[in-house]
């Protein structure tokens, strides 16, 4: 179940590049690995910080808040203090839309 939701425009992300996407009440990171587009939260799992402000390093996001490291296609800890998964979202291109399939994510009107 879910539904597709345009999170981002693929002109916005450079290679190597993240962004933070707002959905309703939803933090979501959206990633540019070469042409691949990827969705976690976009809150770290350990202190509550915005990962969009963290830094890309292959498949990995950096925390900005203590440099905890998150694999981006499968959400999973990758470095201390980060030990619990991020949610991702799978994700499809849609002309110039990056969307990805949200449960329970409601749209703004």
């Amino acid at each position: 179940m879910g539904i597709w939701i345009p999170v981002a425009k693929r002109g916005d992300l450079e290679d190597g590049d993240v962004i933070e996407a707002v959905v309703g009440d939803h933090i979501l990171a959206v990633y540019r690995l070469r042409d691949e587009y990827f969705v976690t939260d976009g809150i770290c799992t350990h202190q509550l910080a915005h990962l969009a402000d963290g830094l890309v390093v292959g498949r990995i996001i950096e925390c900005p808040k203590h440099q905890g490291r998150f694999d981006v296609r499968s959400g999973a800890p990758k470095g201390a203090p980060a030990s619990t998964a991020l949610h991702t979202y799978p994700v499809r291109v849609e002309g110039e839309d990056i969307c990805a399939k949200l449960d329970g994510v409601k749209r703004d009107s």
